[in-house]
């Protein structure tokens, strides 16, 4: 009987309760040798709900430039602002709102934003807010410089270089330019001796999302605003700092062994104890007959 006990205790030893199992997680390093790359896009709907302009307000009037819009949109939207629809500016939706710095035209300004999503499909048109932009130097020197781009976001990976053509108009040259692209290095500065399209050139280092400002100045020091959305993307650094091999443990939990060997493991202590009162008793009748 102790022998059917000791082998039912082995038994359920052997099957366990709780089982632990060690995988080691090998290392994967991209690209693998004939290794393919897949990139595809998955069509998706236009934004749906509009942004709106809180500021300025419905029939402001303004006396220099730039000036501020903001409102409220959808976070992770791109926010263009047209006046008298010509694109005039762009930043991105962070907590559910925008703010930005926009150019005006001389005269009346009816302004609009509209929200792009990273398809470049737009939403629809906000609320139309009218401002009034009386601009002494254009009455002085009947010509303002003007400056545009066929851009509201443009990207390259960090080190590499990120190419923006802006388009320079009207003034009177030579013009001297100046870009801040919003990463904390020095603005780039350069002149222009007629207007053109000239090509912006800068070179990102970290990833991330940065507001761009170019200003344009001509000779008679009228002046033009404009912000973009620039995008550094690419492998974040410090991910693969790490070379050590991570290990994974399992940890499985096996009821049925329970279920099954319970009754029994009571019934073999239950004739274990029989046979051992028995065998007592048994003792205890032979010393008295002596």
């Amino acid at each position: 009987m102790r022998r059917l006990l000791q082998l039912l205790s082995i038994a359920a030893v052997q099957l366990g309760i709780v089982v632990f199992a060690i995988v080691p997680a090998a290392a994967v390093t991209n690209p693998q040798t004939g290794s393919l790359g897949l990139e595809a896009t998955i069509p998706s709907a236009p934004p749906q709900k509009a942004a709106t302009i809180a500021t300025p307000s419905n029939g402001a009037v303004f006396s220099s430039i730039p000036i501020t819009v903001s409102g409220l949109c959808q976070t992770g939207l791109l926010i263009k602002v047209f006046s008298n629809n010509v694109f005039v500016g762009s930043t991105m939706c962070t907590n559910n709102s925008y703010e930005l710095q926009v150019d005006l035209f001389s005269g009346r300004n009816d302004i609009v934003t509209r929200v792009y999503d990273a398809l470049d499909q737009a939403g629809p048109d906000s609320n139309v807010v009218s401002v009034t932009f009386n601009d002494a130097q254009f009455i002085s020197f009947a010509a303002r410089v003007g400056l545009t781009s066929d851009y509201a976001r443009r990207g390259a990976n960090p080190g590499e270089e990120l190419d923006w053509p802006i388009t320079i108009n009207s003034g009177t040259p030579p013009y001297a330019v100046s870009v801040d692209w919003g990463d904390g290095k020095p603005a780039d500065l350069q002149s222009l001796a007629f207007a053109d399209t000239i090509t912006l050139k800068h070179t990102y280092d970290v990833a991330g999302t940065y507001h761009i400002i170019v200003k344009v100045s001509d000779s008679k020091g009228t002046t033009a605003f404009l912000q973009l959305v620039g995008v550094a993307n690419g492998a974040i650094q410090g991910a693969n700092a790490s070379s050590k091999t991570p290990t994974l443990t399992k940890t499985v939990v096996l009821w049925w062994p329970l279920v099954i060997f319970m009754p029994l493991l009571l019934a073999a202590f239950w004739l274990g104890r029989r046979h051992e009162l028995y065998t007592l008793r048994k003792h205890l009748e032979d010393s008295t007959n002596f």
